[in-house]
């Protein structure tokens, strides 16, 4: 089985800066590392390699030449290649130009692997934002059934199958393969490079597929959404500590406050 793990790439937030008064901040000089959501989706397609030697795994990402670290971060937990979109084309695109330009990759890189993907997995959303578009709008392009929101994902009878989060709890769905399959947080944590795969990973040659390589005309990559500023927002100070006996005393107490503030 081939699974393919899209990746985003994002500014390190714990090193993340931001200026008050410019309401900006300098993205080009933080580390890449894989958006926290994608790390379960790899985590998930590496699980499935620990149990079937025959599992391939190859990463993707979109983004500036710093994201090789990102990626090579994926290789040094298990995945065996990775490939780079690099283009200036694909500066500040949308999401759905993004679905576009990743399924037109998918196609290329599996002309390069000599095989179909059967699975193609994301995280549900990025660090950066929480839209979660990108997923389906690739299962779209690429005209495959698509599972969201997936806590636990499984191959039974040559189905992908599911378990999806819901407001009320969770379902189990199955999908034919290819599929594409948006993974939340699972109940299994991301494991950890060893020193040795680091130093393995960051050997690796990473292949880059430029806007000509899959295909891509430049003047239909013209993006609506762009991003004007970033801020800090404002801090909210006071506030009422309720200290009381029990639960219910307070709680009698917070009713009172609220009612008299007019908000029940």
């Amino acid at each position: 089985m081939n699974i393919l793990v899209c990746i985003k790439q994002v500014p390190n937030t714990e090193e993340l800066k931001v200026n008050p008064d410019a309401g900006t901040s300098n993205l080009d000089s933080i580390p890449r590392v894989v958006s926290s959501f994608d790390t379960y989706a790899l985590e998930t397609a590496v699980k499935m390699k620990d149990e079937d030697a025959s599992v391939k795994v190859v990463v993707v990402t979109m983004g500036p030449d710093k994201a090789k670290e990102a990626l090579k971060s994926c290789l040094s937990v298990g995945a065996d290649k990775a490939y780079h979109v690099l283009d200036e084309t694909f500066n500040e695109l949308d999401s759905l130009a993004t679905g576009y330009v990743l399924s037109l990759a998918v196609k290329e890189i599996e002309k390069r692997e000599d095989a179909v993907f059967d699975l193609v997995l994301l995280g549900r959303s990025a660090n950066d934002t929480d839209a979660g578009h990108v997923g389906p709008q690739l299962a779209e392009y690429l005209d495959y059934p698509q599972l969201t929101y997936a806590r636990e994902v499984s191959v039974v009878d040559g189905k992908v199958r599911a378990r999806r989060e819901t407001e009320d709890g969770y379902v189990v769905a199955d999908a034919v393969m290819p599929a594409v399959v948006t993974v939340t947080k699972t109940e299994y944590e991301p494991r950890y490079a060893s020193v040795k795969s680091k130093m393995a990973a960051n050997r690796a040659e990473i292949p880059v597929l430029s806007a000509a390589d899959i295909g891509v005309d430049p003047a239909s990559m013209n993006s609506p959404i762009k991003t004007v500023k970033t801020y800090v927002p404002e801090r909210k100070t006071g506030g009422v500590k309720l200290e009381e006996e029990s639960s219910e005393i307070a709680a009698e107490r917070l009713t009172a406050l609220l009612s008299d503030a007019g908000v029940i």
